[in-house]
């Protein structure tokens, strides 16, 4: 049975190879429009079991997983930011204030139609930075693809004074402790 992952993410690409396991990677084509009365977390969990779906007609005999996150600051859905003005406007929301980052997985077994799906938050606490710090920060990484403008795995780190959560990997977007545990579900195990 083949793994495949329904994700353009180089992120989440990068924490898929950590578990030494075969995978294919294919394109999911969801649109990622929130729907009108849908709580952030309830995108991000129709979201990553859209993306697991999609592609299984292509990957008939497969285990395939989506993923997906959403940003919150104080219920408010933080989007990628795309621009660097953008992503100044959410770090300056952010400094010094908690968001939470909803990340969904889903694994899909194409071959049986069975599903698994969780979504896993993960709270981050950002210090209170300047706005030089902001704009240095943003001068270095330009996280404009990141929902909340920044990657804890790279220098993003330099902003965050704590962060708590069950699997530091959904902050990236890839909730790996789950994942594994969906796997051997599947008869899949990675060790």
């Amino acid at each position: 049975m083949k793994l495949i992952l329904a994700s353009t993410s180089p992120y989440r690409r990068e924490l898929l190879t950590r578990l030494k396991i075969p995978f294919e990677v294919c394109s999911p084509e969801v649109d990622e429009t929130p729907l009108t009365g849908e709580t952030p977390e309830q995108t991000a969990y129709r979201l990553a079991i859209a993306k697991a779906k999609a592609p299984a007609k292509s990957f008939p005999d497969s285990l395939i997983i989506g993923s997906d996150q959403v940003a919150t600051l104080d219920g408010l859905q933080l989007g990628k930011p795309h621009t660097h003005e953008n992503a100044v406007k959410q770090l300056t929301m952010m400094r010094g204030r908690s968001v939470v980052f909803h990340t969904a997985l889903c694994l899909y077994n194409s071959r049986t139609g069975n599903s698994q799906a969780r979504e896993i938050p993960f709270t981050v606490h950002f210090r209170k930075l300047t706005d030089a710090q902001i704009e240095h920060y943003l001068f270095k990484e330009q996280p404009y693809n990141c929902a909340g403008s920044a990657k804890s795995e790279g220098l993003g780190i330099a902003l965050i004074e704590k962060m708590s959560g069950d699997d530091p990997n959904s902050l990236i977007g890839l909730p790996l402790i789950a994942l594994i545990e969906m796997l051997e579900n599947e008869g899949m195990p990675v060790i």
